[in-house]
């Protein structure tokens, strides 16, 4: 759907564009684009993602607890497993 990238490497839709497709144009704006909206071949509007408030300590400590307990040891064994021991 957004196929044109302008020199800066932000992508570019038309005012059809995206009334016939906002949501995805929304989408791509939430993870983090900048896409610019033309008229004509000329740009009208940037839109960009709003940035969120920083998380309170309070929350990433609570979130840090609920990480699940890793055995380095098991770990280890799975990466070896999985990769090629010739790397």
């Amino acid at each position: 759907m957004i196929h044109c990238v302008d020199e800066r490497g932000d992508h570019q839709v038309t005012i059809r564009e995206l009334r016939s497709h906002g949501g995805e144009v929304v989408d791509r704006v939430a993870r983090g684009d900048t896409v610019t909206v033309t008229r004509a071949g000329v740009p009208v509007a940037e839109l960009h993602a709003v940035p969120r408030p920083p998380l309170a300590a309070s929350t990433l400590l609570a979130r840090w607890r609920r990480l699940p307990v890793v055995d380095p040891e098991a770990l280890h064994a799975d990466i070896d497993a999985a990769l090629d021991p010739s790397l």
